[in-house]
């Protein structure tokens, strides 16, 4: 589904990101962690085709980003981090100009805003004004607006982001429930979410991936012993600081 390979990025002398190479099947849910400042967002935005590579290569579903980014954003729904809403909409008239700009087809276009409404638990605000919702429903309103066109490839930045515990456990259920039907790749600060959704984390660091594993392999890998597992947030801690003894030194 993803191939990314060699993918460097530069803004002006710094370099963002330093030969980035992974690859990521169709269907698999992957956690994508890394600590403030350490490219996620960078490479984020390079696969959704926002911004170009300095150099390297992204290939998704068959389509090279750069040579095809009109098709690869038909293939993409994304979430970035602040939802890219209209406060002056109704949450309907906002999904339906959501729909007309990614080629919703017209016949099924009504059918599948009540799906997402549905999906996303907003069919009760959905003649409210945007700007008048709380941020809860506003982050659903957004993941509404990223699955509308059914894409092969979901991009999650933050998507539980000032929801309520009860608004995070819908959230995470529905992004469980696309399992094996699309790609997802989810981003968050909060790491007990990826151990409860995710099959694999990539991990970044500096601008280049560390860590490539299955989850189980990954708090395998890190346990002290055969009893007791490593949680997810224990092995990231653990990353970052052998790095801070390393540059100590």
């Amino acid at each position: 589904m993803i191939l990314a390979q060699n993918v460097t990025k530069y803004f002006g002398r710094f370099q963002a990101l330093k030969d980035v190479s992974f690859e990521i099947k169709k269907g698999e849910i992957v956690g994508f962690l890394g600590r403030n400042g350490a490219g996620k967002t960078t490479l984020m935005r390079i696969l959704t085709s926002y911004l170009p590579a300095s150099s390297g290569k992204v290939v998704i579903g068959g389509d090279d980003v750069e040579k095809n980014s009109l098709a690869i954003r038909k293939k993409i729904g994304y979430l970035p981090e602040t939802p890219p809403l209209y406060s002056n909409m109704t949450v309907s008239d906002y999904l339906k100009f959501a729909a007309e700009i990614k080629d919703v087809p017209a016949r099924g276009r009504r059918n599948r805003i009540n799906e997402v409404l549905e999906e996303c638990n907003i069919g009760e605000v959905r003649d409210k004004t945007i700007g008048v919702l709380s941020r809860g429903y506003k982050q659903r309103v957004g993941i509404a607006q990223a699955i509308i066109n059914k894409p092969e490839l979901l991009i999650l930045d933050e998507p539980t982001s000032g929801l309520d515990p009860i608004q995070n456990l819908q959230i995470r259920k529905l992004i469980k429930s696309l399992e094996y039907e699309r790609t997802v790749i989810l981003s968050t600060h909060i790491l007990s979410e990826i151990e409860q959704i995710a099959h694999r984390v990539l991990i970044i660091r500096s601008g280049q991936i560390i860590v490539d594993k299955s989850l189980d392999m990954l708090l395998k890998d890190y346990s002290d012993d055969q009893c007791a597992e490593s949680t997810l947030e224990e092995v990231f801690v653990k990353l970052h600081s052998e790095t801070s003894e390393e540059n100590n030194e």
